[in-house]
């Protein structure tokens, strides 16, 4: 959307901020549930438990809550989550040429 490469103001900015995260979102999800078909119950295992960290450590970075509200930073989030998308891309991709490794699940 060319609107989106001169908004007109922070509420522009932000919706054009919110739609690149939420298809950084979806892209990760969809990693998410390619690696998590190719894993052992124990790499669901541990995929889960770092996803769940991931996702506190995102928040804790990422957003903010106080008396008067609470703020979300888009630009760290969208970031954090295209990095998580990559990790866990690194490790489909492992996954299908040498095989899952659990040890780099965590």
């Amino acid at each position: 959307n060319s609107n989106c490469d001169n908004p007109r103001d922070d509420f522009d900015g932000l919706y054009c901020l919110n739609k690149v995260y939420i298809e950084a979102d979806k892209e990760l999800n969809n990693v998410y549930k390619n690696l998590n078909a190719k894993l052992d119950s124990s790499g669901k295992s541990l995929l889960k438990r770092g996803q769940l960290a991931w996702i506190d450590d995102r928040n804790r970075r990422c957003s903010q809550h106080d008396a008067n509200g609470f703020w979300v930073n888009l630009n760290c989030a969208t970031r954090t989550t295209i990095d998580r998308a990559q990790i866990l891309h690194d490790r489909l991709r492992e996954c299908k040429s040498s095989g899952c490794m659990n040890s780099r699940l965590q």
